[in-house]
This record gives C-alpha cells, sequence and structure tokens, in this order.
C-alpha cells in the first residue's frame, strides 16, 4: 500500500518502527515481474513464500545427536589416553568402532570445540595452533579512498598558514538519495562553511565546494 503511494522503504521502515534494512530486503524478496517482465511489483504472499524458503534453508542441521556415541568416545580417549581429535577420528575409521554415518570428520570436531559443543577447550589442543580450521576471505577490488590524511604536510598540524581545509559530511538518513551536510573548517581560524549537498557522493561533494568558490570570487571581484 505505501509503495503504491511512492513511499520510500526509509519513510516506510520509520513509519512502522522498524529496521531500514529489514524493510529493504523484504521488499526485494518480494517484489516479483509482471507482464514478461515490464512491470515489477511488490507482492506480500512472495515476499513470505522466499523468507521461508530461506529460512529452512539457514538452518545449521548439526549431527550430535546420530554421533552421541562417537562424541563420547572422542571426548573419552582424549582426556583419558591424551590422543588428539584426529587419532581419535582415524582410529575409530580403521577399526570400523562406529558405523560411518554415525561418525563426524576432524574438522567437524574441531569446529564443534570452537563452538564450545565438546567439553574440550582449544587451550588443550596442542595441534589447534598448528592448524588452519577456518578459510580465510580475501578482500578483492578494494575501493581505493586517495591519499591518506597522514601524508599532508607535518607543518599542516601547527595550524599557522591560512587556507587549509578539512571537509566532512553530516548524513541525517541512510537512505542514499537523501541530501546531506558538508562541512568545511579552516585549520588557522577554525571557521566553518556549512553547505547542503544533494546527496553522500563525490560528485555532490565536488559541486558543492565549486559554488563555494563561485561565491567567494563573486564577493572578492
Amino acid at each position: 500500500m505505501r509503495l503504491k503511494d511512492k513511499w520510500k522503504p526509509y519513510r516506510i521502515a520509520k513509519h512502522l518502527g522498524r529496521p531500514y534494512n529489514t524493510i529493504k530486503n523484504e521488499i526485494k524478496r518480494g517484489t516479483v515481474s509482471l507482464y514478461n517482465g515490464n512491470v515489477k511489483r511488490y507482492k506480500a504472499d512472495a515476499g513470505e513464500a522466499v523468507y521461508k524458503q530461506n529460512r529452512s534453508n539457514s538452518k545449521r542441521k548439526y549431527r550430535c545427536l546420530e554421533t552421541s556415541m562417537f562424541l563420547r568416545y572422542v571426548v573419552k580417549e582424549f582426556k583419558g589416553e591424551g590422543w588428539s581429535l584426529d587419532a581419535c577420528f582415524g582410529r575409530a575409521k580403521e577399526q570400523n568402532l562406529f558405523p560411518r554415518k554415525s561418525m563426524v570428520c576432524t574438522k567437524t570436531l574441531y569446529n564443534y570445540v570452537d563452538l564450545g559443543m565438546l567439553p574440550i577447550k582449544n587451550i588443550d589442543l596442542p595441534e589447534k595452533l598448528r592448524r588452519n580450521t577456518k578459510k580465510k576471505k580475501v578482500r578483492e577490488n578494494k575501493k581505493n579512498l586517495g591519499k591518506s590524511i597522514d601524508e599532508r604536510p607535518k607543518d599542516i598540524e601547527k595550524r599557522t598558514k591560512f587556507g587549509h581545509w578539512e571537509i566532512d559530511s553530516v548524513l541525517g538518513f541512510k537512505d542514499e538519495s537523501q541530501p546531506v551536510v558538508m562541512t568545511l573548517v579552516e585549520r588557522m581560524t577554525r571557521n566553518v562553511l556549512w553547505i547542503k549537498a544533494k546527496k553522500p557522493h563525490r560528485s555532490s561533494y565536488r559541486r558543492g565546494v565549486s559554488r563555494i568558490i563561485q561565491s567567494i570570487w563573486r564577493k572578492i571581484c
């Protein structure tokens, strides 16, 4: 109903007292294509169906009940005989002490320790320091934010010369389509200029600074 009234997701979230991302995700889930893809429209029943499907897929199915006998064996051998988790798994597998479906692999045993699902602590695992059970994610295409503020000339820190400005922005909304306030602070005098930008984007900031420069030049000339 509110989408038909052309309300933005942020306004809907504020009206309902819900987080912005919750409303945004619901709209995304429930948006369907109609008339051969020519029209996109939100359908509540479609959003609910997608939500239920995602919930059913997101539940992690631990096999603790199915593997309880094997886990008790691992804990007993680990504490009583000083075996490693890998040795416990290897011996049980080699001697067929348990059906394979009633066992979990070494990596899963370490994960259970991480989650506190076994009465074993990481500090008791000498192999844990040499073992990497989690994959490292390498961030690609890291955003280039330009030069660091630490690279500016040291004399700027003394605030003895006029003309060094610091620019920042004040966001009132999380919606990127909403305007923001730019602040320009002159370091020596501490004078502040405020200007409204259409949205939190580099091009809007550039136009805002350009307007300030043009305004100053008109007053000088």
